[in-house]
Formats: C-alpha cells, sequence, structure tokens
C-alpha cells in the first residue's frame, strides 16, 4: 500500500482551497485530523528566525530579527526587533515558539530569555531569565517541549539549563556538560530525543579548540555523556540537524570552512561533508527542516550571508541569500528541525 503525503490542496490556479459540498464520505485505517485551534498555534511551516548579532557600526548589536522560509532561497524578511540589541545569543524552537537565550546587552553578559512565535512578525517578548546566570555563547537545542543550553563564557562552570518552551519563566537546573568551555551559539543541535553540545574553547586550552562531542537525552536531566570526536576542533560552530543527522558548519580557533556530520541515534566519530564557501570563518547560527540545513552570519565579509546544504547528501554549501543586516554572532531558530521529529 503506498502512502500518500499532501500538504495542501487548491483549485486550477492556487487562488483558494477546495471546496466540499453535498454528502461526502471518508475511509481509512487512521482517520483524518483537521487541525484545529488559533493558526498561530499550528506550526510547522519551515520558518526560520535569524535573532540579533553584531553589527560593524555603533551600537555594535543589533535588536534585529529577521526570517526566511527554508524551503526557497532568497533574501531574508523583518520579523521585528529583540526586547534588546543583544549579540551572542542561542537560540532553541518547538513548532510554533523559538526561545533566544541572550548572550551579551550593551555591552555586558545578560542572563535574559526572549521569544518569538513563529507564525507571526511582531519581534519579541521577554520569556525570563537564565537562572541568575550571565553569559553568552552556549549551546542550545530543543525538543518538542523542552529547550536547553549548555557551556558559555561569563560566570559559568559547563553548567546545561533547560525551560519549557510553551510557558515563561526562570530556566531550571538539568546537569553539567563534561568541561566548562566557549562553544558559540550555534554549536548545539537536536534529535527528537537527544541534545547535543559540539566542540568549544576551553580556559584548560586557550589556544586550541576542543573536539568534543557530547550529548544528554532530553526529557531526563544529568550531565552530558561523551559522543565522539569531529573531524577538527574548533568553537563557534554552526550545526543544524534533521531527525537523524547533524551537520557542523565552519568554526574558528582554528578558522577553518570545514563541515562534517554524525548520525545522531549512534555514537561515534563525526565524518567530513564538504566545505562551506560564504562563510569560513564561523560564528553563524542554523536553522534546519527534514531536508534542509540553513546557516546564517559568519566573521567574514559579507557577514549577512545565508547558506544552506541538503541533509540527504554531502557536498560544500550553495549561497541561499541574505539577511537585512550583518548577523555574525547572531542566534536561530526554526519550526521544524530535527528535534521536533
Amino acid at each position: 500500500m503506498s502512502d500518500f503525503r499532501i500538504d495542501k490542496i487548491t483549485n486550477r490556479d492556487g487562488s483558494a482551497g477546495t471546496q466540499i459540498a453535498g454528502i461526502t464520505t471518508f475511509s481509512g485505517t487512521s482517520g483524518m485530523q483537521l487541525p484545529v485551534g488559533p493558526t498561530e498555534y499550528r506550526g510547522g511551516r519551515g520558518r526560520g528566525v535569524i535573532f540579533g548579532g553584531t553589527t560593524p557600526s555603533s551600537p555594535n548589536y543589533s535588536n534585529s530579527i529577521n526570517y526566511i522560509t527554508i524551503a526557497t532561497t532568497g533574501n531574508a524578511t523583518d520579523f521585528g526587533d529583540a526586547s534588546i540589541i543583544n549579540s551572542f545569543s542561542s537560540g532553541m524552537g518547538s513548532s510554533t515558539r523559538g526561545v533566544f537565550k541572550l548572550g551579551r546587552g550593551n555591552p555586558t553578559y545578560t542572563d535574559q530569555i526572549d521569544y518569538v512565535t513563529f507564525s507571526s512578525g511582531g519581534g519579541a517578548s521577554d520569556f525570563g531569565t537564565d537562572n541568575g546566570r550571565s553569559r553568552d555563547s552556549s549551546a542550545s537545542f530543543a525538543d518538542s517541549t523542552r529547550g536547553c543550553w549548555g557551556g558559555g563564557t561569563g560566570a559559568d562552570d559547563g553548567s546545561i539549563e533547560y525551560i519549557t518552551i510553551a510557558t515563561t519563566g526562570d530556566s531550571s537546573d538539568f546537569g553539567n556538560l563534561s568541561l566548562g568551555r566557549y562553544m558559540g551559539g550555534g554549536a548545539g543541535g537536536a534529535s527528537p530525543t537527544r541534545g547535543f553540545a559540539f566542540g568549544g574553547l576551553s580556559p584548560l586550552t586557550p589556544t586550541v579548540a576542543e573536539k568534543l562531542i557530547e550529548y544528554v537525552n532530553i526529557q531526563s536531566k544529568g550531565n552530558a555523556v561523551d559522543f565522539g570526536s569531529l573531524t577538527v576542533g574548533r568553537r563557534a560552530i554552526a550545526a543544524v540537524t534533521n531527525s537523524t543527522r547533524a551537520v557542523m558548519c565552519s568554526g574558528d580557533t582554528p578558522a577553518t570552512n570545514i563541515m562534517d556530520y554524525i548520525t545522531m541515534a549512534s555514537t561515534g566519530d563525526a565524518v567530513d561533508f564538504g566545505d562551506i564557501t560564504r562563510q569560513p570563518h564561523g560564528y553563524g547560527a542554523g536553522c534546519s527542516t527534514a531536508t534542509r540545513g540553513v546557516i546564517a552570519g559568519c566573521d567574514t565579509s559579507p557577514k549577512n550571508s545565508i547558506d544552506y546544504i541538503t541533509f540527504s547528501t554531502t557536498g560544500n554549501a550553495t549561497d541561499f541569500g541574505d539577511t537585512l543586516y550583518d548577523s555574525y554572532l547572531c542566534g536561530s531558530c526554526s519550526d521544524a528541525h530535527g528535534g521536533l521529529g
């Protein structure tokens, strides 16, 4: 028996949906479930949000938010503004809401957390705080209900915190990474069950970044467990995930255009994926659907560049378009990433 997966049915010119009249019957082994509730809570549109970042002009941090439709290519669109100008943020999302653990305000570390509703374009609102910790450049990841982040710089000891995305409030303790280190806001990712932290720069080895790949089970609490190693140690990675594969893109210390990947359900070392071309020095952030990963922002001109990869293949990244502002050290997340299945 064949499976038919249909996203939308319209009339011939695409101007309206189907109209059903008269007596209509439906039969099947599993039934049909129609969407209910307000449109803004249905989610799953494949929208990526790019949040804040560093700009070349004063003030050096931005409160801009852009969004893209990941299945297409083209330049980003304005989404609104963050609650404060910020940079070094870390993003995580459910199918309806994106949450950003802010890194630095103007210009000091901050413990603030903002959130957006993906289907809107009205900017960000206050969510809570990072449990009293002011830090930046944490690795973040999420499943359908819980968002987590770990590591970073500032007053941090490698701790992992978590929130329930559908609520608001301060974060709670989850556990610890094996080593406190600067991660970079994009250096985390998730499958539907596991959350990952990739690489990072430890104060113990301040000139050479770590190859560490660690993971946790998102719905439990506890310390991170070793998964394997990156092909090249680095910090400030932009990671993208679907439900099976994580691709870790570029990075710094040393600056590299390497992309490597893992199969998240297993354990083991990363394997070469290809090269990123417009963003060779890292400090970007990633957002994903089941088929495509998109990387925005970088420490190389043009700093507003966006690249993408296709998960099912290996090979070099391809140009997607540009953000509306220089988005180096931005945060990013989507409503259809690997942690959502």
